[in-house]
């Protein structure tokens, strides 16, 4: 077997359907986001803005969220020390897990070192402890997401997105007294879309099964102090399991689970990808919680990050460039090839130093690549305007569209 020359084919396969992802070297400066220094391969210097981060209201920068992580290494230094089970549990953890637990009305939380192992760990434990356990999955749900149901060993099946029919249709097929869970996401990153959260509920209601709610892309944005669409939408206590991120609006990494302590216990006493990982460094448990703190009273961000989003939306669909309809801040354009979506963002890059990241397949089905932009409320107007006249460049060189 010629191991290097099937890696090297493995390679050429995705380089040749144009979906090969080549990473931007980047340096974010503190207090600047979203300006960033960009090196090039030949490595050179250039300042960008950045447009697809998903620290969405810059927490990452905040001095309250890096003031608490400097503290927390001059009190206790780097790391944890070890498995949250042997010697790496500490009070920086404990305390933002109850500060989780608060922010979405549950009785307990539970931390995971990202955002994937908690949706893959915790949905992969259900079907260990709920004998019988049938899954319920939207569609679109994300990768986590589908791989924790995948090694649950579960029956399960998937519901077209946001179909609450044929969601019914599943649950009244499946054996009455048999255990079900119900997961979806709240908001929906590639397409901005929300789930509809309150009929799921509805239904969970009439044919007894549990809710699990991925909230990653919404907890920090949504509700009066960050809790996600379901605060908004007053869902929260409807939900049994609230899947949350520390690595979008709270600037930093991890994830995390809330549910009744009951739950929360019986996950951390079974699922692998807890028990075994190292746990977050106590600095990045401090911040966070600085950062989800903090935002509980920040609404006045929020709010000006649903501003600056519309706005966005409102100029490119001025501008004739093809933005898709998007009811969350999530600013996806339509691109529809990927050899193109990639040529078009390395066109925004060094020529106007602009950061987008081309979003294509498996991200998004094929035939639908696009760009993915996502406002904060540091993108003021001269950024935004900048950004419209260089899509209206690249749509107009690249894609020969004739735009407004």
């Amino acid at each position: 077997m010629d191991y290097r020359s099937a890696f090297k084919a493995s390679v050429a396969r995705v380089r040749a359907e144009g979906r090969y992802r080549v990473f931007a070297n980047l340096r974010r400066v503190r207090g600047q986001f979203p300006r960033a220094r960009w090196r090039t391969d030949e490595g050179d210097v250039r300042d960008v803005v950045v447009w697809c981060s998903n620290d969405y209201l810059g927490m990452g920068q905040s001095p309250c969220v890096t003031g608490a992580m400097k503290q927390a290494i001059d009190d206790v230094g780097a790391g944890a020390g070890g498995t949250r089970n042997i010697s790496g549990t500490t009070n920086y953890h404990v305390e933002l897990e109850h500060s989780l637990a608060d922010l979405h009305g549950k009785e307990a939380a539970l931390l995971f070192t990202s955002g994937y192992i908690s949706n893959q760990a915790t949905l992969a434990t259900l079907g260990k402890i709920l004998p019988g356990l049938i899954m319920f999955s939207d569609a679109l749900n994300h990768a986590s997401m589908i791989e924790g149901v995948r090694q649950s060993g579960c029956e399960k099946h998937v519901w077209r997105h946001n179909d609450i029919a044929h969601l019914e249709e599943l649950l009244r097929a499946a054996p009455v007294d048999a255990p079900k869970l119900i997961a979806l996401e709240s908001v929906y990153s590639m397409d901005g879309d929300i789930g509809p959260l309150e009929a799921v509920c509805d239904l969970a209601d009439k044919y007894n099964a549990l809710t699990y709610l991925d909230e990653v892309h919404a907890v920090g944005l949504y509700g009066l102090r960050g809790g996600g669409i379901a605060e908004r939408d007053g869902l929260m206590d409807r939900f049994d399991i609230i899947e949350g991120t520390l690595g979008k609006a709270y600037g930093l990494m991890g994830g995390y689970i809330a549910a009744d302590s009951v739950i929360v216990d019986a996950v951390r006493s079974w699922a692998p990808g807890f028990i075994f990982t190292t746990s977050l460094a106590p600095a990045i448990a401090a911040g966070a919680r600085a950062s989800v703190e903090f935002l509980k009273s920040a609404h006045h961000l929020r709010e000006a990050h649903q501003e600056r989003a519309a706005t966005l939306k409102a100029r490119l669909k001025e501008a004739g460039l093809p933005v898709m309809d998007s009811v969350t801040h999530i600013v996806p354009v339509h691109v529809g090839d990927p050899v193109l979506c990639k040529r078009m963002t390395d066109a925004l890059l060094d020529d106007h130093g602009i950061y987008v990241q081309p979003i294509n397949y498996p991200t998004v089905p094929r035939g639908t690549e696009r760009m993915r932009f996502t406002p904060t409320p540091m993108h003021d107007d001269a950024m935004i305007d900048a950004l419209v006249e260089a899509l209206r460049a690249v749509y107009v060189q690249h894609a020969g569209m004739k735009v407004a």
